[in-house]
């Protein structure tokens, strides 16, 4: 996913504000079940929001993205809050993932998931499970089939930092489950929109691609809670458990 509009680039450097980075990070550590210092992976880290937030907490973050500009504001804040021992980042396709059992935890948050056809999707999930020690579990938030389709025709408003509201649309094929969400970003005296095509799973076909990668268990919360997952939550959370000891 390639985004070279400035409009585009500014509402994924300030999508989230920084009360809820920090809880999305606490959430990313109590269900990865670590506490620091740990090696942890986040793929794709955009600007580096979350990686930050638990390079801060002590951990080593190892981040990755195909987005250069991303990168480049993820190092330049790491240097200015002097966390660039703790924090890597690399420019690279998230499926090409070169480390084999490395890493304590992973995690994948913003709805980053998806992005690729069957088999591209199903290589990012097995490079995932390559890269983590055994035992090791990962973390990401998405949509499913029943996240998504229940409010299929809703046309929801986000403000972005001061001057940015974006409105997000969405299409879907039942032929091929690939849900188009079209972000419409309205500001600083423009309009600029990014198509967003993404396969669309079922909680079952999720599931199914995680054991067939190499995880051994898979739990699945309502976005944001401990409760379980359920049909209409707004997003899933799975944590998905590398077998091994």
């Amino acid at each position: 996913m390639t985004a070279t509009d400035p409009l585009v680039l500014t509402v994924f450097r300030q999508g989230k504000p920084p009360e809820q980075t920090r809880r999305e990070a606490d959430y990313i550590e109590i269900l990865l079940g670590l506490s620091a210092p740990t090696h942890l992976l986040d793929v794709p880290c955009g600007a580096g929001r979350l990686a930050l937030e638990l390079a801060g907490r002590g951990h080593r973050v190892t981040g990755v993205d195909s987005e250069a500009a991303l990168l480049d504001d993820a190092r330049r804040a790491a240097a200015a809050r002097g966390l660039g021992a703790a924090l890597c980042l690399e420019q690279r396709d998230m499926r090409d993932l070169p480390w084999r059992e490395t890493f304590d935890g992973a995690y994948c948050f913003w709805e980053s998931f998806g992005f690729f056809d069957d088999e591209g999707n199903r290589a990012f999930l097995s490079a995932v499970a390559a890269a983590l020690k055994p035992g090791g579990k990962f973390v990401f938030d998405t949509h499913v089939a029943e996240t998504m389709l229940p409010h299929l025709g809703q046309r929801p408003w986000e403000r972005v930092g001061d001057d940015l509201l974006v409105l997000e649309e969405h299409d879907y094929d039942p032929a091929t489950a690939i849900l188009t969400r079209r972000l419409i970003i309205v500001g600083q005296g423009r309009t600029a929109t990014v198509e967003l095509p993404m396969r669309l799973y079922a909680y079952r076909e999720l599931l199914a691609l995680l054991h067939a990668v190499g995880f051994v268990t898979c739990e699945g919360y309502t976005w944001l809670s401990l409760m379980p997952f359920m049909m209409g939550a707004p997003r899933l959370l799975l944590v998905a458990s590398k077998g091994g000891t």
